[in-house]
């Protein structure tokens, strides 16, 4: 299917015009293999964003956020690193609306880790937006904007194999974000994953996959990335070795439930934490602010993100938020 045809599917799937048997022979059709076209996954993301209630922020915040976030479904069980990232960055002076649930295929979803932390997340969509203006972070619940999901994820459930569904998340965020730090667990999603980023309107993207499955930058070896900038798209390798960072196996970022995953986040913010815990989040850390535009590229990145460790800005942003999450 092109873009127009795959998007007509799509409306009327969120439109409940279709039946039961309907919705699952289309999402059957819609399995996520090497056939699943950019087309099909640009025209799924816009369709759920324009039937998601969006989070009521002004144009010039909207233009400013960034979303980092992974699809999930690497099965590695790292700690929460996307989120790890996402409080770093905002304490570096970034604008983050991340997007996210609970945990569906590990110990720890986002939103469990947030919430052991202390923050608040029975927030009101605009309570969730007052937080983003108050403190440069917010935490929006997938099921809280997408309402029209409830009609599919039952049927959705029921098809053992991945559809399309299992990475549309990080490419509807309700707050229209236009910047996207995005890890799959696939490195054949990569240009697809970008390209449909482009197709809706990202100024500023990079999607990656480590080379052993992970959805961020890995630090066993090399990352594989696509990255959208000046409306131009580069296909490179990321290397830890080539910023000084020493390769580590997978076991050295594992986690655990969301308590043990809030304590790791701590003891990095603290600068507590073993070489890899740290290491692993400096690594996506750079190249989020890369997407951001406060670092001119990923060495820039590393300097402006050890900074903000160093001088415990993490930990104060970190405290800002809960504070500001528990008043509203």
């Amino acid at each position: 299917m092109n873009y127009e045809e795959s998007k007509a599917k799509f409306e009327a799937l969120f439109k409940q015009e279709m039946n039961s048997d309907e919705m699952r022979e289309f999402l059957l059709s819609m399995k996520l293999d090497g056939s699943t076209s950019v087309e099909s996954i640009a025209a799924a993301a816009e369709v759920m964003r324009a039937n998601a209630i969006a989070l009521p922020i002004t144009k010039e915040l909207q233009e400013r956020a960034v979303d980092i976030v992974g699809t999930g479904g690497d099965k590695i069980g790292s700690f929460n690193i996307s989120s790890t990232v996402a409080l770093l960055v905002a304490s570096c002076g970034a604008v983050v609306a991340k997007h996210g649930s609970r945990s569906i295929t590990s110990k720890s979803g986002s939103a469990d880790m947030f919430e052991a932390l202390g923050v608040r997340l029975d927030l009101s969509i605009q309570n969730s937006a007052k937080l983003l203006e108050e403190s440069g972070f917010t935490f929006m619940f997938a099921q809280n904007h997408h309402p029209a999901m409830r009609f599919i994820m039952p049927v959705r459930k029921s098809i053992p194999e991945k559809t399309i569904f299992n990475i549309l998340g990080p490419l509807t965020n309700p707050a229209g974000v236009k910047k996207s730090m995005l890890g799959v667990f696939d490195k054949a999603f990569v240009p697809k994953m970008l390209e449909a980023l482009k197709i809706n309107g990202a100024t500023s993207a990079l999607v990656v996959s480590s080379e052993e499955g992970m959805d961020e930058i890995g630090l066993s070896g090399i990352t594989y990335a696509a990255q959208l900038r000046d409306g131009k798209v580069h296909h490179f390798e990321i290397d830890p070795a080539e910023y000084g960072l020493k390769k580590m196996p997978l076991k050295a970022i594992m986690g655990g439930d969301a308590k043990e995953n809030a304590q790791i986040l701590l003891n990095i913010f603290e600068q507590k934490a073993t070489d890899a815990q740290r290491d692993i989040v400096l690594i996506n850390a750079a190249a989020s602010l890369m997407v951001e535009g406060m670092a001119r590229d990923m060495q820039d990145g590393f300097e402006i993100a050890r900074e903000a460790l160093a001088k415990g800005r993490a930990t104060q942003k970190l405290k800002q938020i809960i504070e500001v999450s528990q008043k509203l």
